[in-house]
């Protein structure tokens, strides 16, 4: 269901607010919206192919215990596949 309601999201509202209501609505608990930035620049280096690249954490949030995720992590932990996908159709 997430992932359908992400994909009409995605083709509604501009990237930014897309990923904001994703990260809100589609996960619980829900994502703090301080992950829309590092969410947005992980699909930019995934559209990219630079799946592995790292990507800053914001401030008071760590993976693994680095402020540092890697592009992959991102990307799978918050079901961003759909934004991914979606610029390879175009």
């Amino acid at each position: 269901m997430g992932s359908l309601q992400a994909m009409e999201m995605a083709e509604m509202l501009d990237t930014e607010s897309a990923i904001a209501w994703h990260l809100q609505s589609n996960h619980y608990p829900p994502v703090p919206s301080s992950m829309v930035k590092p969410c947005l620049e992980a699909i930019e280096n995934a559209i990219a192919g630079d799946w592995l690249k790292l990507v800053e954490m914001p401030e008071g949030v760590s993976y693994r215990g680095s402020k540092f995720a890697p592009t992959d992590a991102i990307i799978a932990q918050h079901h961003l596949d759909t934004w991914v996908e979606l610029d390879e159709e175009y």
